[in-house]
């Protein structure tokens, strides 16, 4: 079988969607000839084969509104001759040229996320997203949220299938070469440890974990960068706070992964559905560590099962962010008791061997023109948000 995946990019460049990307076309190159169409960074087309996966990156002319414009896309896709195409949303450009294209491929959709900011250009497009899901043979999300809080999903709820991203949990293990670096992280300070990991962009809800630092006595570090830096360094210059807020900038993946054996407690404090899964709460269970994250309508929710693996607090609220924090740091046990319930769940949930064993079994049942109902939407799943 030849699957072709349509994405935005590919390793090495860094993104959730592009790590998701990456795992399930190498997970399943001993079973069908996988190809990875995507953009390039440089504007140059290229062909290569890494880890067995044969990757084309196409020209791009630029990126307006966050899209690629990759050259010659409708070619590509007709060239493949794929026995099941799989298109990884948002990637409007791409959606399109699949339309154009019209190749007798099976189908799929894996809808990573809905487009949230460009609501006059989402309008335009919406009709033929409509299009390209009435197509599908299946339409594969990271959570049952996702249906429930996307409108053009529940459209089609009747083929959507639940398949949670996954993490390799032996990369997260606290072996003896890491715990120095774990120590002398926890040693800098004396403080309980309260960490942020990702993007500074306007989703994040940062203004509001800074703000809550005025009443929390612990270190916050926050790991990371993006456009909204600027601004929420100028805030945390303001708070007159307890303990300490640190900004190490990007960091490697061992680090990252020492930080989450460190700290306390991990937030996340998304205030948008543009946090449409937040990895990084599974990648913190992982450690065994507690999450606090907000009630958002997407998957974050639906991850971090409040009173069961962190607590979950109401969006853009300081006091009720310090609040949850303040609750767990301030209690050992129940800390203890969350990381490891969270670590449970992501054994039973959460890993990639998951993850790709249950998205080869979509593949193969749409391109047999049926799909199992094992992993289908249910409605009773869900997590409201209030």
């Amino acid at each position: 079988m030849h699957i072709l995946h349509v994405g935005k990019y590919y390793w090495p460049h860094k993104g959730g969607m592009e790590t998701v990307l990456q795992n399930l076309c190498e997970a399943h190159t001993q079973r069908a000839r996988i190809t990875a169409l995507v953009s390039s960074v440089d504007g140059t087309t290229r062909e290569e084969v890494i880890a067995g996966v044969h990757v084309i990156r196409a020209g791009c002319m630029g990126t307006p509104l966050s899209v690629p414009l990759p050259l010659g896309l409708v070619g590509w896709i007709r060239r493949a001759q794929a026995d099941v195409i799989v298109h990884h949303e948002p990637n409007p450009l791409a959606l399109l040229a699949y339309l154009r294209a019209r190749p007798a491929s099976a189908f799929v959709v894996w809808f990573h996320s809905d487009i949230i900011r460009q609501r006059v250009f989402y309008w335009a497009y919406r009709p033929f997203l409509r299009a390209a899901l009435r197509k599908a043979k299946a339409i594969v999300v990271a959570s049952p949220n996702h249906v429930r809080y996307t409108p053009i999903l529940q459209e089609f709820a009747d083929k959507c299938y639940v398949i949670p991203y996954g993490i390799d949990m032996d990369r997260f293990r606290l072996d003896a070469d890491r715990q120095p670096r774990v120590a002398k992280i926890r040693g800098n300070g004396g403080l309980p440890i309260v960490l942020f990991i990702g993007r500074f962009a306007y989703y994040k809800g940062l203004e509001y974990l800074v703000d809550a630092m005025w009443v929390i006595r612990a270190r916050l570090i926050l790991i990371g960068s993006g456009p909204m830096e600027k601004e929420i360094r100028e805030r945390a210059r303001a708070v007159k706070t307890p303990g300490s807020i640190e900004f190490t900038g990007e960091l490697p993946e061992e680090e990252l992964i020492a930080h989450l054996h460190a700290c306390d407690l991990l937030v996340l404090p998304s205030v948008e559905r543009s946090e449409a899964f937040g990895v990084v709460q599974i990648e913190a269970m992982a450690c065994g560590k507690p999450v606090v994250s907000c009630r958002i309508p997407s998957g974050v929710p639906w991850v971090n099962r409040h009173g069961e693996t962190g607590l979950t607090v109401p969006p853009r609220d300081a006091e009720a962010l310090a609040g949850a924090i303040n609750t767990l740091l301030e209690d050992p046990r129940r800390r203890e008791l969350l990381g490891r319930n969270g670590q449970l769940r992501v054994e039973r949930e959460f890993t990639i061997e998951r993850m790709t064993t249950a998205f080869w079994e979509v593949l193969e049942m749409a391109q047999k023109d049926r799909v199992p109902d094992g992993y289908r939407y249910d409605p009773h799943d869900t997590v409201s948000v209030g």
